[in-house]
């Protein structure tokens, strides 16, 4: 079974005329055997666990702490003081077996308490009512700024996310696609690419001009009949009529929109459609009253047409940074965000110096021509939002009233964890997205123990929280802000360190009103999770300061806020290499016991039932165990790769996550691991059987099995042969150096064609690069004699 392609239907009166971006190139992706069938989104709010289900919860853990500590008692210390002869060999694998199954299960714990919080959070949550988000924002004048970080993608999927942002309900709304490809590219193909995406935001901002227009036009209706003091009855037809064309308009839009993925579904039925249902439930409301000879309010009125103004008011725009010389050109996200962040409140002169340009920030007299000024409008909050994520209807609006309550004065950053869009095609992109899902509710939990992490798929963020934490350095020249840091991949979780140390705090909001892309093959997965595994060890120390600073300010964390906040950023580190041991080493039978198993019971049992509960199988605890497994080489990288980090001082480029429907083709060495797992442990099996050691033997055989079943299911046993040929390959080949033909030195050029501003501004730039080169070269031109 394939995706078909739904042509657009003919336009209608009163559909958007919005242009469709191109799709990315290729065929719909197959769906596989073992695929997700089910696309219905889960619901916004969590369902309300049962008083059982917390009972459960809370057993599971003792039931983890106890059989651990059983198996120290019954095994490790009866074995040593049973055994006091044995030799030194058996004595340090008992030390090493033991720290190896501490830390496991140190990670199992933190996930039973960080889902126990969140069930206790979910039975707490009440959703605020419309009605009262209506009159807080009614007169609200305070705006919000949306950031789209985006590199080298594609302008249908930055479509998508930027009509997500652009159909949020709320006052004063920007949005603003961060382009960081090169601005003036070569190759054609690329250049028509970026042309695309520039034009996206001109385009969604005309197609919204229709609705907003007619909404504006019933509201201004609506003031004057009530001056002239028509009653709220006889106003509330013309309302009516307004959510009717309102809905009707997003309807057209959806029923227009091209379906190529399980992605496109969700924009269609989630955001558009999603939308149009609430619009006509108001309408219902609105409908149901006037067949009752009643209305609501004058005032109430008021605020419903001010709702449908704020739907379709939406302001776009794109900003390049890597257009301006004194802007950071470092290749990341975080300097992305942070170079639009610097330049926010403040009117700018395009100011050419040379072949240069340079943004000079402008006095309050200095006048300008219109064309070389940035007028760059402020905002109280900012929200961060990646390129492949969707947003559904009040996000903005239910998180920034959030913020606004008097007790999270001195929250930071809100967010909702994001979910995976249902209907993956490729089993490898369903069990990703299950782990997504989990993630989902263990980040609800952190919140519960103070231990946020700002997660940078999503999130709303005070301004004020950034400017306390940013830095300034002055690099070539120029000041480059920094509020963000970029000193890893992983820069929203550094982040999360640093606003701790300011008194700042982060908090997710228990509902799920976000989704983001899952990588559907293992190549793309291996991008994105390698990025994942790399920066948790190098914000350690920072962490460890803040502790520090904290206790001599007299506020001290929490005991269980440290512990998961350590396991979050170091539980990759210790499980990879923990694993590792466990799968090479051929430990003493000895040290084997059912209490270990005994205590790995409830994480298995619990995450079966978040997972059911997430509308997946129960049965993918055993998938999700064989893909950690194939995914074991990736992990580890990550992991070295944050030491070598840790030596060198380094920053590590930022790579973003493929986004194509061809499969990417992944590292060979990725794919070799696997394999060798696979062989390791049938020889691990066929060993231990004629040893007799029966406990590892079946450990061995469980691994082998899995191993070899995730191989199968999630890389592809033609797609694996493919990919080590292909880094075989990569790895033998050798492009032979071609020996640089002599250039003839440059005639001087005649005055009246020399490019004197640039002479002026850069200098020489050719003669600092020629002093970096041998000595013959310097006494070539001239310098050194």
């Amino acid at each position: 079974m394939t995706y078909s392609s739904t042509a657009a239907t003919p336009e209608r009166p009163g559909s958007p005329a919005t242009p469709q971006a191109p799709a990315p190139e290729g065929a719909p992706r197959r769906r596989q055997w073992g695929s997700e069938r089910r696309s219905e989104p889960l619901s916004i709010v969590h369902p309300t666990p049962s008083k059982r289900k917390l009972a459960w919860g809370r057993l599971a853990i003792a039931a983890t702490l106890t059989f651990w500590a059983l198996y120290i008692i019954t095994t490790v210390l009866r074995q040593l003081a049973n055994n006091p002869g044995v030799g030194f060999r058996f004595q340090f694998e008992a030390v090493l077996y033991l720290v190896v199954v501490t830390f496991l299960t140190f990670s199992a714990l933190m996930y039973l308490t960080a889902r126990q919080a969140a069930l206790h959070r979910f039975a707490e949550h009440k959703r605020a009512p419309r009605g009262e988000l209506d009159r807080h924002f009614r007169d609200y004048d305070k705006g919000i700024t949306v950031l789209v970080p985006s590199y080298a993608e594609e302008p249908a999927v930055v479509r998508g996310t930027l009509w997500s942002a652009a159909l949020q309900e709320f006052p004063d709304l920007r949005i603003v696609l961060l382009i960081d490809d090169h601005p003036f590219p070569t190759d054609p193909e690329v250049a028509a690419k970026l042309e695309a995406t520039r034009s996206l935001a001109a385009s969604i901002e005309s197609a919204l001009h229709v609705p907003h227009r007619q909404a504006l036009a019933s509201l201004e209706a609506f003031r004057q009949a009530r001056g002239a003091g028509a009653t709220a009855e006889e106003l509330l037809p013309q309302l009516s009529g307004s959510y009717r064309h309102s809905a009707e308009w997003l309807e057209a839009m959806a029923e227009a929109e091209p379906v190529n993925d399980h992605v496109d579904e969700f924009f269609i039925d989630s955001v558009l459609m999603g939308l149009s249902r609430e619009l006509r439930l108001t309408l219902l409301a609105l409908t149901a009253a006037e067949a009752q000879n009643t209305a609501p309010a004058l005032e109430r009125l008021e605020e419903l047409h001010l709702r449908l103004v704020r739907i379709f008011s939406a302001k776009l725009t794109y900003f390049e940074r890597k257009r301006y010389a004194n802007l950071s050109p470092e290749a990341n996200k975080a300097m992305n965000l942070n170079s639009y962040i610097a330049v926010m409140g403040r009117r700018w002169l395009l100011d050419p110096r040379g072949d240069a340009l340079v943004l000079r920030e402008m006095e309050d007299a200095e006048e300008a021509e219109p064309d070389r000024v940035l007028d760059i409008p402020d905002s109280e909050y900012l929200l961060t939002l990646d390129a492949d994520s969707l947003l559904l209807r009040d996000y903005c609006l239910r998180l920034v009233y959030f913020l606004e309550s008097e007790e999270n004065a001195r929250v930071a950053v809100t967010q909702t964890p994001y979910s995976s869009f249902r209907g993956a095609p490729t089993r490898i992109e369903r069990v990703a997205g299950a782990t997504t899902d989990i993630q989902h509710i263990l980040h609800q939990g952190m919140t519960a123990h103070g231990a946020t992490f700002w997660v940078g798929a999503n999130a709303i963020i005070r301004k004020q929280a950034l400017l306390d934490i940013a830095e300034v350095n002055t690099v070539g020249g120029y000041e480059i802000h920094t509020y963000i840091q970029d000193r890893t991949v992983i820069e929203d979780t550094e982040s999360s360190v640093d606003l701790g140390t300011y008194g700042w705090q982060l908090a997710n909001y228990p509902e799920r009103l976000s989704y983001s892309a899952t990588p559907p093959d293992f190549g793309s997965l291996v991008v994105q999770r390698r990025r994942w595994a790399n920066g948790g060890l190098l914000i350690l120390p920072k962490f460890w300061r803040q502790l520090r600073e904290r206790r001599f300010q007299r506020q001290p964390l929490q005991l269980r806020e440290i512990l998961l906040r350590v396991n979050y950023m170091a539980s990759i580190t210790w499980a990879s290499v923990g694993l590792v041991f466990l799968l090479a080493y051929p430990y003493d039978s000895r040290l084997l016991s059912p209490f270990i198993f005994a205590a790995a019971v409830p994480y298995f049992l619990c995450m079966g039932s978040d997972l059911r509960d997430c509308g997946h199988r129960f049965s993918d605890i055993f998938r999700i165990y064989g893909f950690n497994l194939v995914l074991l080489p990736v992990n580890l990288a990550g992991v070295l790769k944050s030491i070598q980090q840790a030596f060198t001082g380094e920053k590590i480029p930022f790579v973003r996550t493929p986004k194509v429907r061809d499969r990417t083709a992944s590292p060979g060495l990725y794919v070799v691991v696997p394999y060798l797992i696979v062989a390791f442990s049938l020889f691990t099996l066929w060993r231990d059987v004629r040893e007799q050691n029966w406990g590892n033997a079946v450990f061995a055989g469980f691994n082998a099995i899995s191993a070899l079943f995730a191989i199968r299911a999630y890389i592809g046993i033609k797609n694996s042969l493919v990919d080590m040929g292909l880094g075989l390959l990569n790895w033998l080949f050798v492009a032979p150096k071609e020996k640089p033909a002599a250039k003839p030195a440059p005639a001087p050029a005649a005055p009246e064609n020399t490019d004197w501003a640039t002479i002026l501004y850069q200098g020489d730039r050719r003669l600092n690069r020629d002093l970096r080169g041998s000595k013959d070269r310097r006494r070539r031109i001239g310098v050194g004699k």
